[in-house]
């Protein structure tokens, strides 16, 4: 297993972040040599600011978060994304679609998505709580089909976030194929051991610092 420092993306994606709290949120990470910040489009190249000269990749949303944009904006805020120096993308799946069953227009959107990422990481947030467990397993397997790097369970901004549950059912459908992110209510190191055991190689959390606090807590 690796450190697990690296496997938290740093997160803060309330619509009323300000300038010094996205700030903050970089100084923590740096401190701690996350894999990642996870911010809006918007705060990009304050990020890429802020944490130059450190390992941490500036990670950001596009289609967030309801996902019900057309393919070709999704397209064009992920070709913005890249432009304005994002090393990592998190895109929302067209969760209607997927519930009508259109599987071939899901795989296509995330296919477009990866292509404007080019060897960015892509990460598709299926938004599991608003799915059965059948419509996740055809999500993920979309997923794979468009070349996604990693499937991801949640937003954090609809009824439910990760589970372990869903993160054990996206791990089995998608193999080695795909890396799965656990992201919504992963709040305590308990949670971040489980969803690690679960299959997680990534976990989207505000509260990084004070999960490895609690961690290193529990160790003694």
């Amino acid at each position: 297993m690796k450190p697990l420092n690296k496997y938290i993306d740093h997160t803060l994606l309330k619509p009323q972040s300000t300038r010094s709290q996205i700030r903050e949120l970089c100084d923590q990470a740096r401190e701690f040599d996350f894999a990642s910040v996870c911010v809006n489009p918007c705060w990009i190249r304050y990020c890429r600011q802020q944490l130059a000269g450190s390992q941490v990749k500036v990670c950001t949303v596009i289609g967030f978060p309801l996902g019900a944009m057309t393919t070709e904006a999704k397209v064009a805020e992920c070709r913005d994304a890249v432009e304005k120096g994002a090393d990592e993308i998190d895109m929302v799946i067209n969760i209607g679609a997927l519930i009508d069953g259109e599987m071939e227009f899901v795989s296509e959107e995330i296919r477009r998505v990866k292509e404007a990422a080019g060897d960015r990481i892509l990460k598709v947030i299926l938004e599991t709580c608003l799915l059965s467990d059948e419509q996740k397993v055809q999500g993920c397997r979309a997923c794979v089909a468009g070349g996604a790097d990693f499937v991801k369970t949640s937003t954090g901004f609809s009824t439910g976030g990760a589970t372990v549950e869903d993160v054990r059912l996206m791990k089995q459908t998608v193999g080695e194929a795909c890396q799965v992110k656990a992201a919504g209510g992963v709040r305590s190191y308990e949670d971040l051991i489980a969803m690690i055991e679960a299959g997680a190689d990534r976990i989207g959390t505000s509260s990084g610092t004070r999960l490895l606090q609690n961690a290193s807590s529990s160790r003694r």
